[in-house]
C-alpha cells in the first residue's frame, strides 16, 4: 500500500509533497482529525522523540487533516497552532494539509476520524507498517522493531 501523494506547510512556512519530501529515510506520519487528538499525538511523540535518538534515518511528523474548505481560513487556522506551540521543533515536523479527506481516508483505508492512525513510509512512498489510536508498548515494540528491521 502507497501512501497518497498530498501537499502541505509546516507550522515554519515550509512547503512539502509527502510523502516525498520528508526527511527521513523512514518516516512516521501521524494523521489526527480532531483538536482532542492532541493528547494521543502528544503521548506518540515522548517515545518517537526517543527513536528519533536511536535512528538517525528516522522522524517522525504531525499531520493535521483539514478538508478543502477549511483552505481559505488557513491563515486563522494555522496561525492558532503556530501560537500553541512554543517548540520551533515541533513546529517544523507540524504539516497541515486541506484535502479532499473522503478521498485522503479511502486511499488510507481509513473508516473514522474518531481516533489517530499512524503510518511508517519509506521514501517511496510505501507504507511499511500502520496502527491507531493511543500509544502502548506492544505498538511501540511492533515499530521498533520494523526500524531496526529496516536498518535505519
Amino acid at each position: 500500500m502507497m501512501f497518497p501523494q498530498v501537499s502541505g506547510q509546516n507550522l515554519e512556512f515550509e512547503n512539502f509533497d509527502l510523502p516525498y519530501s520528508l526527511k527521513g529515510e523512514l518516516n512516521l506520519v501521524i494523521i489526527p482529525f480532531r483538536r482532542w487528538h492532541q493528547d494521543l499525538v502528544d503521548e506518540w511523540s515522548l517515545y518517537l522523540n526517543i527513536l528519533e535518538d536511536r535512528y538517525p534515518k528516522f522522524r517522525f511528523y504531525e499531520i493535521p487533516t483539514l478538508s478543502n474548505g477549511y483552505k481559505i481560513m488557513r491563515f486563522m487556522i494555522d496561525g492558532g497552532m503556530r501560537a500553541g506551540i512554543p517548540d520551533k521543533r515541533v513546529r517544523k515536523r507540524t504539516i497541515t494539509i486541506y484535502i479532499n479527506k473522503s478521498k485522503f481516508k479511502k486511499q488510507l483505508n481509513i473508516t473514522s476520524e474518531d481516533t489517530i492512525y499512524l503510518f511508517l513510509i519509506n521514501k517511496k512512498g510505501e507504507i511499511i507498517w500502520r496502527s491507531e489510536g493511543e500509544f502502548n508498548p506492544i505498538k511501540a515494540k511492533v515499530l521498533e522493531d520494523k526500524l531496526t528491521n529496516y536498518k535505519v
